[in-house]
């Protein structure tokens, strides 16, 4: 038998987007449920942002002391492990759960599909089936699933995936990273950092691709520093399984590893939601409007959706801030009101399109936000880049041998920042500054009178606009 409940809204996925979706409709006054089919909190919580950046901390701070005359600090590896099992919880959602329930979301257990008109069809892990129906809307934030390259031998070994990378228990002795994206990166620096023999092998001809060529120089030397053996344009030819470990061949070298990280990136995760009986595809990204309303069917427009699974900007902070613009949308289309999403509106995600922010927690950090100067000039923006060491005298006292680096792109028409990259050591409580700059479109001429604290790092906002105001 199906048991069935009504609320004003469903939302299927409960991680950080799901989440905001049902909590800002609840502040709105609608009912709300949250579906879900393994943790409240979803993959930010327990396998991604907390325990990857968890995984990082201690060894960026013990190597931001060493970096100060007369300080030789060391860390235990095992510390580390057991802080992040405490940040993740020990992977129990039981505090998730009750702050969910006591704000008023209904938790729903079991794997939700979209089975029909404002209707969702939720299979528990006994089989048994219960009908949600949304008077309002549904809203899917399924969030994205990791993808795999055709590399022959891959389907006879168990590689590490980004879940595996982040909740194993134990150092592996060596560790091979495939990509030299985020989490590539990332994790290729957290685990040499707790005592494993990397190797991080990137197709591209340089590490972080998506970022400004600058800052793939400084992330190498970087994770070369932590004994990482980086090599760039390198693809991974062959796996086999040994008795003694993962055999990887590499342009005709071998190269033997005890684990392999496949950080080759991620897709949507559309299949298995019933989709495909709306008419939307179940391949790709759910396509949506500035407002988080689906796209591309007929009669949807009580379907929903927010975060990765929408593939407009994979970053947590976005996918909750679409959530946040979604669920506002939700609300004054259930109480009758007009909802246009202009720009820069209630209803609106515009940051999506041209400011989002993004920290890559190696060390050296990477903070950006906006376009890289290659997509301003795509988008046709005529632009002025100005690129700056990071040499002030806060840098000069947070660390012996500083080493930072500064883009920024002008847009000179408007004469107002549409870029800025960071790269140095402990520079993403810069990213904020430019995020603002960015979004509010502040006039470099009002900048001038914002005058950065001395002797701060923040300083260098005064040499970019002295180097912007010279011929």
């Amino acid at each position: 038998m199906t048991e069935q409940l009504e609320f004003d809204v469903v939302v299927i996925g409960a991680g950080p987007v799901g989440e905001n979706v049902a909590d800002y409709a609840v502040r709105g006054g609608l009912t709300a449920a949250l579906v879900e089919s393994e943790r409240v909190g979803g993959e930010c919580s327990f396998w991604a942002c907390m325990p990857s950046k968890a995984l990082l901390r201690t060894g960026h701070a013990v190597a931001a002391a060493r970096r100060l005359p007369g300080v030789h600090a060391e860390f235990d590896p095992a510390a580390v492990l057991a802080r992040r099992d405490e940040i993740v919880a020990h992977w129990r959602d039981d505090g998730q759960v009750r702050w969910a329930e006591g704000v008023g979301i209904a938790v729903v257990r079991g794997v939700g599909r979209v089975s029909g008109v404002r209707t969702v069809t939720v299979t528990g892990s006994d089989g048994g089936q219960r009908t949600l129906t949304a008077r309002h809307a549904v809203a899917v934030c399924t969030g994205s699933v990791p993808v795999s390259p055709p590399i022959p031998g891959l389907d006879q070994i168990r590689p590490w995936y980004s879940r595996d990378a982040t909740s194993a228990h134990s150092v592996p002795g060596r560790l091979g990273v495939l990509g030299g994206g985020v989490v590539g990166v990332e994790m290729a620096q957290a685990w040499a950092r707790l005592g494993s023999r990397v190797t991080l092998l990137a197709r591209e001809d340089r590490l972080l691709p998506a970022q400004e060529p600058i800052v793939s120089d400084l992330v190498a030397a970087g994770l070369r520093a932590d004994g990482v053996d980086v090599r760039l344009d390198t693809g991974l030819d062959e796996v086999k399984q040994l008795d003694s470990g993962i055999q990887l061949s590499v342009g005709g070298e071998t190269v033997e590893v005890d684990e392999l990280l496949l950080a080759t990136g991620r897709r949507p995760n559309t299949a298995d939601l019933g989709l495909g009986a709306l008419g939307l595809d179940e391949k790709g990204p759910l396509r949506v409007d500035d407002s988080g309303r689906v796209v591309g069917g007929d009669g949807l427009d009580w379907l929903y959706g927010a975060g990765d699974v929408t593939g407009r900007a994979p970053l947590t902070h976005q996918g909750k801030y679409e959530a946040r613009i979604a669920a506002a949308a939700i609300v004054a289309r259930a109480q009758g009101r007009s909802v246009t999403p202009e720009p820069w509106s209630e209803y609106a995600a515009t940051a999506d399109h041209h400011a989002v922010p993004q920290v890559v927690f190696t060390d050296p950090e990477v903070a950006a936000v906006g376009r890289t100067a290659e997509r301003a000039e795509a988008d046709g923006l005529t632009v002025r880049v100005l690129d700056l060491d990071i040499s002030v005298a806060g840098s000069y006292l947070h660390a012996e041998n500083y080493t930072g680096k500064l883009r920024a792109v002008v847009d000179t028409d408007r004469q107002v920042l549409v870029g800025v990259t960071f790269v140095g050591p402990d520079v993403a409580e810069l990213l904020h500054a430019a995020t603002i700059a960015v979004v509010g479109e502040v006039p470099l001429s009002r900048l001038w009178h914002a005058v950065p604290a001395y002797p701060t790092i923040s300083e260098v906002w005064l040499r970019l606009l002295e180097a912007h105001r010279s011929p």
